[in-house]
């Protein structure tokens, strides 16, 4: 890579955990002459100015996109299609439009209807993050290692798909590249659902009558703590992925209903050996995933970053 910035102009939208950690790496790396942080509130624009990690800050959706080369919506899945509405007219031919939601298929529908020919439309999914958000989660260092997936519309130009997988790739990411449907079957299974389970758990012990709060919390094995960690995650971003994808969630459910129902069976009946083979199976894929450095095999429950 020279020392020549890959794009004049980068605009960030929304500047939660993703769009600041995007503008924190960005003053490290040499990929924009100019990044521009958008966002609706101008309390977090105001921090924004006061942390530095932006040239430009603004409310102004229309101003902040004129003339930019990539835009990039951080916005929950659910405001996708007011963004794409709102920064459409003032988009410049040739400028890439991409997003970081973890649902595919809705973003796809609520955007392109809004966003102008000869504008290059490449969604995607950085396959990271954290239970915190706000202007001052981010770290440069959050793609480090990861997956993000590329799910380009039918016929989008190869070239500007190139010059957004390069882009990620400088951030530190591995590039998958899939269609929306696919993607959000996968991530029905590796991420919403497991996410669904954790609020759920959580809710059911908060509700427990014969269980105290202090008692939940002072007797918090691992499993438990890991599923807190897991529901503390933003409750609007997590709204929206599930109304957005609840297709691809419904039928991972149904699924997963069916296997709860036969573990279930299982220990009812004390059925031992269908136990031990499933714990055998699936303590072999928390192996893959170390193997493959998604996680790390340290016991820390509270996942620090350092």
């Amino acid at each position: 890579m020279t020392g020549e910035p890959h794009f004049g102009k980068v605009t960030l939208i929304g500047i939660g955990l993703i769009g600041s950690s995007i503008a924190r790496a960005l003053r490290q790396l040499p990929l924009a002459g100019t990044v521009v942080a958008a966002d609706r509130s101008e309390e977090v624009i105001q921090r924004v100015r006061e942390l530095g990690f932006a040239d430009e800050a603004t409310t102004d959706m229309g101003a902040a996109v004129a003339d930019a080369d990539l835009v990039i919506a951080c916005v929950p899945v659910g405001a996708m299609g007011a963004v794409a509405e709102a920064i459409g007219p003032h988009l410049k031919a040739g400028a890439i439009v991409s997003d970081v939601g973890s649902t595919k298929g809705s973003v796809v529908a609520q955007m392109q209807q809004h966003l102008p020919a000869g504008v290059h439309f490449i969604p995607a999914h950085p396959v990271a993050g954290t239970e915190h958000s706000g202007p001052d989660s981010g770290f440069p260092e959050l793609f480090h290692g990861r997956w993000c997936i590329l799910t380009p519309p039918e016929g989008e130009d190869a070239a500007a798909v190139e010059k957004l997988a390069a882009f990620w790739q400088a951030l530190g990411s591995k590039i998958e590249v899939m269609s929306p449907e696919h993607h959000d079957l996968v991530l029905a299974i590796t991420s919403h659902v497991p996410h669904l389970i954790a609020y759920n758990i959580v809710g059911t012990a908060s509700d427990l009558e014969q269980v105290t709060e202090g008692e939940v919390i002072k007797f918090s094995a691992g499993g438990f703590r890991d599923f807190t960690r897991i529901a503390a995650s933003d409750p609007t971003m997590w709204r929206d992925v599930f109304l957005h994808n609840k297709t691809a969630v419904l039928e991972v459910l149904g699924r997963f209903t069916e296997d709860l129902i036969a573990l279930q069976r299982n220990i009812r009946w004390g059925e031992g050996q269908e136990l031990f083979d499933l714990f055998t199976r699936t303590r072999a894929i928390r192996r893959s995933i170390i193997d493959q450095r998604q996680d790390t095999a340290d016991p820390d429950f509270g996942r620090g970053r350092k």
